[in-house]
């Protein structure tokens, strides 16, 4: 598995707020009104992520990797970065999403009630999907293999 490419992930967060931004341009006046706390539901899963990867790090830094009480099982190694590359995915596409209803919402803010109503929550979703996505980032890289350690000392 290779880690995430920062081009793929600018590519769907972009595609993710160009698409977002027509749809709000065409169907703005059906939509709800947005409650802030629809963005927010994504900061506690990147607040667990950020935990999952320091107590990864630190196993893997300190060779607790195997079975055993305290140690690191390669299956839940394994677990961890399955859900890095899910959350990579869903922070790259959430946050364009976020970005492309923002970029329509904040110019009418000043004229358009409603659009002033839905900034707010547009900027806590934007935040949050880029939190996501910075934390799955972290994530993946806590759970890169060590590095092979070398033959030469066998040999001398």
């Amino acid at each position: 598995m290779k880690p995430a490419r920062i081009f793929d992930l600018v590519v769907t967060v972009l595609t993710a707020a160009i698409a977002t931004w027509i749809i709000t341009r065409v169907a703005y006046g059906r939509f709800p009104p947005i409650s802030v706390f629809a963005g927010a539901s994504l900061y506690p899963v990147a607040a667990i992520e950020v935990a999952l990867a320091f107590v990864i790090r630190q196993r893997v830094q300190d060779d607790r990797i195997g079975a055993g009480p305290r140690r690191l099982h390669p299956i839940t190694a394994a677990r961890a970065v399955a859900l890095a590359k899910a959350s990579i995915q869903v922070g790259a596409l959430v946050s364009g999403i976020w970005l492309g209803f923002l970029l329509w919402v904040f110019p009418r803010s000043g004229s358009l009630d409603a659009a002033a109503a839905d900034a707010p929550s547009a900027v806590v979703g934007l935040i949050a999907g880029v939190c996501l996505l910075a934390a799955a980032l972290w994530l993946e890289y806590c759970c890169r293999a060590p590095d092979d350690p070398t033959d030469e000392a066998a040999t001398t």
